[in-house]
């Protein structure tokens, strides 16, 4: 009964939540761990293949939200260096093929001109296979000159391998192993991406609640937001939701 009551009362929510959202700061540079895509197939009784399927069609969607909000930076923790080594060959077949689909569809469709999004990548390359390399290749060709607006996708990316990597090309590059005098700002220019501005809100669905090796270095100050919905369940009010919390969080800084 309460149920029936409170139906007609979400679109008074919902526009209440709208205007709230649009009267605050938008985060500039959003980053999203889509978790859960097993978990639900399991509870919808469906395959993995069809649960990728529905959660890569999520994220076309997520990713058209964010942007339509004002969102310029989008990262999408795709696969992480865990999953690349961890989970059987079938499954991230299944899995790089939707990527490489994500991928062709953002360049056939003129999605990035329309957008004027630059498409990068960060990870593990050299870990996926010759076809979702090669279309990366072409998509980070095509939205090369673009500025307005950033998606980057992490691909077999670990947070900890990438600062080791950093690390290493800073010592051959120097010649030394004292960096101790070396600032954040040079460092970072050792990064897979130099460019890549710290994530002020994460969002991770599935109820899990930690960071799973995701970009340490820009999470240092990062507002993260918990969704218990599996990603593919994930919804537009979800996402409306994670952004109020947002506004509504005091960031201090350390200050």
């Amino acid at each position: 009964m309460l149920q029936t009551l409170m139906r007609p009362l979400y679109p008074i929510y919902e526009r209440i939540l709208w205007r709230q959202i649009r009267n605050g700061p938008i985060p500039n540079h959003v980053g999203i761990i889509p978790d859960g895509n097993r978990r639900w197939a399991r509870n919808n009784n469906f395959s993995v293949n069809e649960a990728y399927l529905v959660g890569y069609q999520k994220l076309r969607n997520v990713l058209i939200w964010l942007l339509d909000l004002g969102v310029n930076n989008v990262t999408v923790f795709a696969l992480s260096t865990e999953n690349c080594t961890k989970r059987s060959k079938t499954e991230l077949d299944i899995v790089m093929g939707y990527i490489k689909r994500g991928i062709e569809e953002l360049v056939t469709e003129a999605f990035v001109d329309k957008y004027r999004i630059k498409v990068r990548a960060i990870g593990k390359l050299e870990m996926v296979n010759d076809d979702l390399r090669n279309i990366v290749k072409k998509v980070m060709e095509v939205s090369s000159n673009y500025k307005e607006r950033k998606l980057t996708l992490a691909i077999c990316y670990g947070g900890r391998q990438e600062i080791l990597d950093a690390v290493s090309r800073l010592i051959r590059d120097t010649g030394k192993r004292d960096i101790s005098n070396i600032t954040e700002e040079e460092f970072r220019k050792y990064f897979y991406d130099e460019e890549l501005s710290d994530i002020d809100l994460v969002i991770r669905t599935s109820g899990e609640m930690r960071i799973s090796n995701f970009l340490l270095w820009h999470l240092a100050y990062s507002e993260l937001f918990f969704c218990e919905a599996y990603w593919p369940d994930f919804r537009r009010i979800d996402l409306w939701r994670a952004i109020r919390a947002y506004q509504r969080r005091k960031r201090r800084y350390g200050a």
